[in-house]
C-alpha cells in the first residue's frame, strides 16, 4: 500500500503567502496577536520564517546583514534571535516593534 505524502502546515501556509501576498499584513498581525495571547515563541519564529520564505529568504538576509544560513538558523524551532535580529526582520517587512498596554492591568 502507498501512503501519501500531506503537507506540512509550514507548507501550507507558505503556498498560501505565495499566492495571496496581500495577506502577510494580516497574518503578521494575527501571529502577533496569537504571541501576545500564549507567549509561543517558537510558533512565531515558524511564521517570520514562512514569510522570509515568501519575501526570499536570502534577500531578506541580505537587507538585514546576515547570511542566509544565520537568518535561518534566528527563525529556526530551536533559534533564539536578539531583538535587533527580531527588530531587523519585521523592518524588512514593513514593521517595526511597539508595546502596548495591556487593559487589564
Amino acid at each position: 500500500m502507498k501512503y501519501k505524502s500531506f503537507a506540512t502546515l509550514d507548507e501550507v501556509e507558505e503556498r498560501y503567502l505565495l499566492s495571496n501576498p496581500n495577506q502577510i499584513d494580516v497574518y503578521l498581525e494575527h501571529i502577533f496577536e496569537e504571541l501576545a495571547a500564549n507567549g509561543d515563541v517558537k510558533a512565531t519564529l515558524a511564521s517570520l520564517r514562512n514569510i522570509a520564505k515568501v519575501k526570499g529568504m536570502g534577500e531578506t538576509a541580505k537587507q538585514i546583514g546576515m547570511t542566509r544560513q544565520g537568518l535561518q538558523k534566528a527563525l529556526s524551532p530551536n533559534g533564539n534571535p536578539t531583538i535587533a535580529t527580531f527588530n531587523k526582520v519585521l523592518n524588512s517587512f514593513g514593521y517595526r516593534l511597539s508595546i502596548a498596554k495591556i487593559a487589564s492591568r
